[in-house]
């Protein structure tokens, strides 16, 4: 947020109320045409219905929003690049606007998966069960990605910092990001 701010980009915390706990079964209407998608991926992910349903609708905070343009920022650490996190990326449909280059976020994964897999690998999450916070990690962010455009906002722009420094991370993508944030 500060990196950006010094390139006179204002962020704020992302939070919006169609983005929340209960993932696709929690979407408005206007979010229906994500809805097939997320739900192959939920099912590819082992994901519990019943649990699923049942959760509230509190909204899932995110990184950051460009109030601006509506564009949403998600800064993906090394937990991110999980083998579940490839196998939702496999899934995604061919015309959905992404706001970063799934080859090399499917490369990341790759390289990652070893490492990142065992990152809280036993820790349960309703909805995925045991060992499940990786499968809803993996989930969440492609609920943000699929679910985003169909809300009629801007593609999420992803800027990948597996090794957890985003002021790196975002000189990395500086051009990438204005162009991003400006061209909207």
């Amino acid at each position: 947020m500060a990196a950006a701010a010094a390139d006179g980009i204002e962020l704020t915390r992302a939070r919006e109320p169609w983005l929340n706990q209960r993932g696709h079964l929690g979407l408005p209407p206007e979010a229906d045409a994500a809805r097939p998608a997320l739900r192959t991926i939920f099912e590819a992910l082992d994901g519990r219905l019943g649990e699923q349903e049942a959760k509230r609708l509190t909204p899932l905070p995110g990184d950051f929003v460009h109030p601006a343009s509506g564009t949403f920022i998600e800064i993906d650490e090394s937990q991110h690049f999980t083998s579940f996190r490839l196998l939702t990326l496999d899934h995604y449909p061919g015309a959905v606007p992404l706001g970063f280059y799934i080859d090399h976020y499917r490369d990341l994964c790759r390289r990652w998966a070893p490492i990142s897999d065992k990152y809280r690998a036993s820790k349960p999450a309703v909805g995925f069960g045991d060992g499940g916070r990786q499968r809803q990690r993996a989930y969440h962010d492609a609920l943000r990605d699929i679910a985003t455009p169909t809300m009629g906002k801007p593609p999420v722009i992803r800027v990948d910092a597996p090794d957890r420094n985003g002021e790196a991370a975002y000189e990395r993508n500086r051009d990438r990001i204005l162009r991003a944030l400006f061209t909207v």
